[in-house]
């Protein structure tokens, strides 16, 4: 199952669920509409047993996300009301992609802009066509950045970069991208839906219990050493040594064949 952000159509491609950002009139830009769609979009991916592994993308294939929707900001981001509001349903957005407990990848054509790079940050895989771009042009627009969204790009490409990214709200190339860390790998556009396919078929093969186990591990090293709760993750890892995907990988290996999970 897919969530269409926006139309909410859904639809699944084997076990991999795309989560599409769909308003390509304005190169997807995200509205708080689509902001409010967000959660429920997410949910449905992280509640369907067959889907494993959930990409996102933009619609259209001119843009992955060309940042908020600026046509929105004189009602949206003004009042002091309305700025508020617009905040909790952005953290709320973000937040259920960055608990989702399935990997998650980010499929990057064309320029990922502002909010977009924000979004894509929530990914654990992000992977890019050779001709996108990536700005963050809030001091040219007099936005305000949140401290989770400073923090998540320096802890991705480190403070020094993310610093240099949001001082000169400068466009960064793919190539300049994949070097600073903010992204995995690089495709030609017209090969990369199809590398990301076969990365999420090659991650949705492995043992789902031993993905969340790590997607679990993952979120608390996010967090600030202080706020760090392992709780939850090493309840994940010892389910993995409990489960029948475990004995299934060893007697699958022991065997020199490829293991069939069943992610209980």
């Amino acid at each position: 199952m897919g969530g269409r952000i926006r139309t909410e159509r859904t639809e699944r491609d084997g076990a991999l669920g795309w989560l599409i950002f769909d308003q390509p009139e304005r190169r997807n830009a995200i509205s708080v509409e689509m902001w409010e769609q967000l959660p429920g979009a997410v949910a449905s991916l992280a509640d369907d047993p067959e889907v494993r592994v959930v990409a996102m993308r933009g619609a259209g294939g001119e843009a992955f996300i060309a940042g908020a929707d600026i046509s929105q900001f004189a009602q949206q981001r003004t009042e002091e009301s309305a700025v508020a509001r617009y905040g909790r349903l952005t953290a709320l957005g973000l937040a259920a992609l960055a608990e989702l407990e399935k990997p998650l990848l980010a499929c990057i054509d064309g320029p990922c802009v502002g909010g977009g790079v924000v979004v894509a940050l929530t990914a654990d895989l992000r992977y890019a066509s050779d001709d996108a771009g990536f700005r963050i042009p809030a001091a040219r627009l007099g936005l305000g950045y949140e401290v989770p969204a400073v923090g998540a790009l320096a802890a991705t490409v480190g403070l020094p970069a993310a610093m240099d990214l949001l001082l000169t709200a400068r466009r960064v190339d793919a190539e300049e991208a994949k070097q600073i860390g903010l992204l995995h790998a690089v495709r030609p556009r017209v090969d990369l839906e199809g590398f990301v396919r076969e990365q999420a078929e090659r991650i949705a093969g492995n043992a789902p219990l031993t993905l969340r186990a790590l997607k679990l591990a993952a979120r608390e090293l996010r967090k600030p050493e202080a706020a760090r709760d392992y709780r939850a993750a090493q309840l994940a890892y010892r389910a993995c040594y409990a489960s029948e995907d475990y004995r299934e990988g060893v007697a699958a290996f022991l065997g020199k064949r490829r293991p069939r999970f069943e992610g209980r």
